[in-house]
């Protein structure tokens, strides 16, 4: 059989390779999906779609899809610490930025909203966008090998309905295939970390709650239980899949110990366990066993074969980073492979790809590794670390109720203990505050601008090269954009204002798309905002990328602004030169 040729082929059909997919074929780029299961996937998983996501989503003209199936902000964020759903509530947390405070910061950050869109609805979204705009999805075709040279990748794959192999040739290839990725061991990507740190199982359940949650509307519910008759290591999640209606449980076991049978009484015995009233009727939809991760890949390429999402960034479900960061991952690369394939830029562009997202793949492997850690500060003020006596634990968990100064203390323990958790649920810095340093990065000299808030909390917005583009409305007429909606869509684009006309000419003559802003002009700085954001004078410049970095800025008009800008297109596109 004749080799299948391509310029992509990406291995994998969850949101990495459905992200990579829809972008390369957004950006007319030739490209073929193969994943060994029948279909997309059928459980819930990652849910989570922050604003970052969301704004890749717009941009790749998808966002409205998403927003149509999703639950919205308003309906995430009242979270619940309980010993049960039906019984005693220990304390809420604001989460998703759903505070006044937090919502202000969430408005002002981006044009999207968080929301949370299970996976099992993402990935047709993806994937059914990505085949309209030319890619082709092969199911039951399962990734064996690779071979590359310095021109293509031919990988082997098998076809699982016919039982025979065949080649498909590519300029490059993308592994995608997840936490257990075939393509990542085959080149050998450098692992830091462990796999299989703690041991989880997700039961996916049908239930009518709206009795116990409507009134707290939530995407999570944690209940803390003692003296469990169902096994498990105390705590469970309640996650609201589809309000109020469909459910995902996470309960944890020992690792160490033997593992679960999960059958399906056996999950309908924890079900009713974490609801608190076993007369509610529930129907089991499924249960798996998982383990949890503490692993990062140290460089994500290895010649023309990249990988992304899970396959490099392995980690607990923590912060809600798992799935955003994975699309995230093929909004850096779509572009820059686009532009190599058409000729634009130097291979050496790709090397960019892991300089910058690798360090963001260990930093949020690290962050949700240690939310899970912080939780037991909850445990510790509630009294469940002192004893095993699931008497005495009881007793310890009542005695806050006392009016005496030791109830008080504990009263005030577990309330920092709660609001502790602001840095799992409301971890906006970690969200948006990347920064890049690579070669696709022109430093002007100034320092990174240091946040006045925690880093981690809280977004800072800033033009700084190696930073996203910051948000800020804009006026067309009677139209209002965004600045992110003026960047993107697969080509760079240069901001400026009046005074700086020549940036225009100069960025047109370069096939860059010139936006001037500024009064009487086609864009009007309508609030103010983008003056505030933009720390350039009105005619300095701002180069964005297509997936919405800054790359280059210059604080005023230069004397040559066509060499000037020439010069920072070449070293972006053309590294090596």
């Amino acid at each position: 059989m004749p080799d299948v040729e391509t310029d992509v082929l990406i291995v994998g059909s969850g949101p990495a390779g459905g992200a990579a997919a829809l972008l390369l074929s957004t950006y007319g780029v030739p490209n073929i999906v193969v994943t060994k299961y029948g279909r997309l996937s059928d459980t819930p998983r990652a849910h989570i779609t922050n604003q970052r996501t969301m704004e890749v989503l717009r941009d790749a003209g998808i966002e409205d899809q998403v927003i149509a199936q999703a639950t919205p902000q308003h309906l995430m964020g009242d979270t619940v610490f309980c010993s049960s759903l039906a019984g005693e509530e220990l304390g809420r947390l604001h989460t998703w930025y759903t505070h006044p405070s937090r919502m202000a910061d969430h408005a002002l950050a981006s044009p999207s909203a968080i929301c949370d869109m299970p996976q099992h609805l993402l990935e047709p979204v993806l994937l059914n966008s990505a085949v309209a705009r030319g890619t082709s999805l092969r199911y039951q075709t399962e990734y064996l090998s690779l071979q590359q040279d310095s021109s293509s990748v031919v990988a082997t794959v098998r076809d699982r309905l016919r039982g025979d192999t065949y080649r498909i040739r590519a300029k490059y290839l993308i592994g995608a295939d997840g936490g257990r990725s075939q393509v990542a061991a085959d080149i050998g990507l450098p692992m830091v970390g462990q796999m299989g740190v703690a041991g989880s199982i997700n039961i996916v359940f049908e239930a009518d709650l709206t009795h116990l949650t409507a009134h707290r509307p939530s995407t999570l519910y944690w209940v803390l239980q003692t003296g469990s008759d169902v096994g498990g290591i105390g705590m469970g999640l309640v996650r609201c899949v589809r309000p109020w209606h469909e459910w995902l449980i996470v309960w944890g076991y020992d690792i160490n110990g033997e593992p679960p049978d999960l059958t399906e009484d056996y999950a309908r015995r924890i079900a009713h366990h974490l609801i608190g009233d076993d007369t509610v009727p529930v129907t089991i939809k499924s249960s798996s066993a998982w383990t949890v991760n503490h692993l990062y890949a140290e460089t994500y390429q290895s010649g023309r074969v990249f990988c992304m999402g899970d396959a490099v960034h392995r980690h607990p479900p923590s912060n809600g980073l798992g799935s955003n960061t994975s699309i995230q991952d093929a909004y850096n690369l779509a572009w820059k492979l686009r532009a190599v394939l058409a000729g634009e830029a130097s291979p050496g562009l790709l090397d960019s790809y892991s300089a910058e997202r690798a360090p963001v793949g260990r930093q949020i492997v690290d962050r949700a590794n240690r939310s899970i850690g912080e939780t037991s500060r909850i445990f510790e003020a509630l009294g469940m670390l002192s004893t095993e006596d699931p008497d005495q634990l009881r007793r310890n968990m009542d005695a806050r109720k006392l009016s005496t100064p030791a109830a008080e203390k504990q009263r005030r323990a577990l309330r920092e203990a709660i609001e502790f958790k602001n840095y799992e649920f409301n971890t906006h810095g970690v969200e948006l505050n990347q920064r890049y340093a690579s070669s696709a990065v022109i430093h002007d000299g100034t320092p990174m601008p240091v946040n006045p808030r925690d880093d981690e909390l809280y977004h800072h917005a800033t033009t700084w090269p190696g930073a996203k583009l910051p948000h800020a409305w804009i006026g067309s007429g009677r139209t209002r954009l965004s600045t992110l909606d003026l960047g993107g869509q697969g080509r760079f684009t240069l901001f400026t204002g009046l005074g700086g006309e020549a940036w225009v000419a100069a960025a047109a003559a370069l096939d860059i798309v010139p936006v001037l802003i500024g009064p009487g002009q086609e864009y009007e700085d309508i609030y103010g905002d983008w003056a505030r954001l933009r720390e350039v004078g009105d005619s300095g410049c701002v180069l964005v990328r297509p997936d919405n970095y800054v790359c280059f800025r210059s604080a005023e008009l230069a004397a040559d602004p066509a060499a000037t800008l020439g010069a920072a297109i070449r070293s972006v596109l053309w590294p090596s030169t």
